[in-house]
């Protein structure tokens, strides 16, 4: 179960984690201590749960669980506040909890055994499939993913590339644009990244993608990908490998030729 705690207070944000991690041990924990970090992780995560303060500065919790929940429909609202003249408020935007601080593990173990949108732990996500042999592609399932604007995809596409290399803004748009990068390029990479997160995100993969610190890479176990097959020898994406690698790409003939020399290294 993925988890957004948002609380301004850094002592109640720490104490909030404590007890929902004795309540749900398995519980994956974002905490944030403002409400644009919250709209941001929002944006490019799934989450279960938000566990949301209604007392904070710039946007109350009410507030952002509006924004939150325009994001995210289906997520389970709970909000966790020293006051009680709110609760009126809170169920009618439909939550699926409201618990008064100082919070106890067993009313969070309460708040979730009756969400409003129920959690079903174990299930397991349906992989998005990478084709690189070829031209690159992405599905899920049988459907093809659309991306707003093919350099998004591009950009996907080189991450796959790295298997998992962390790169920077600066190398990717070196990849997607030769020429000396502008400014303005910098601000269209932003857009393509954002065109990218929303891409995934309706894949329901959001966490494919690993975004820290400027650095941007690929989660290799959430991907079904010939390529990755390929490097660990498995015998029908070796034989599916026809000399053909992303071939959309210029910069991909460089991995096209690595390939190659191993396919007849190791199977010729």
């Amino acid at each position: 179960m993925k988890i957004l705690i948002v609380d301004d207070e850094m002592m109640m944000l720490e104490e909030t984690k404590e007890n929902i991690l004795a309540a749900c041990p398995e519980g994956e924990i974002t905490c944030v201590d403002n409400y644009v970090d919250a709209i941001k992780v929002v944006e490019a995560m799934d989450y279960d749960v938000a566990c949301i303060d209604i007392e904070m500065p710039g946007m109350n919790g009410l507030e952002l669980a509006k924004r939150i929940k325009d994001i995210q429909p289906n997520i389970n609202i709970i909000f966790v506040t020293a006051y009680s003249e709110y609760a009126m408020q809170a169920h009618e935007m439909y939550c699926s909890g409201y618990l008064l601080k100082p919070i106890r593990p067993s009313a969070v173990e309460s708040a979730f055994s009756n969400l409003r949108h129920p959690v079903v732990e174990g299930q397991k996500k349906e992989q998005l499939r990478i084709q690189c042999f070829g031209k690159f592609e992405v599905f899920l399932g049988r459907e093809s993913l659309k991306f707003q604007r093919e350099r998004a995809k591009e950009i996907l596409a080189y991450l796959i590339d790295q298997k998992g290399t962390p790169a920077t803004t600066r190398e990717i748009c070196d990849v997607l644009w030769e020429d000396e990068i502008s400014m303005g390029k910098k601000d269209y990479f932003r857009v393509l990244m954002g065109d990218l997160r929303k891409a995934l995100k309706k894949a329901k993969a959001s966490d494919i993608l690993i975004a820290e610190k400027n650095h941007y890479s690929i989660n290799m176990e959430r991907v079904d990908c010939d390529y990755y097959q390929f490097l660990k020898g498995d015998a029908n994406a070796v034989n599916a490998y026809q000399g053909e690698y992303m071939i959309q790409y210029s910069w991909a003939e460089k991995t096209a030729g690595y390939l190659e020399n191993q396919k007849k290294r190791d199977w010729l």
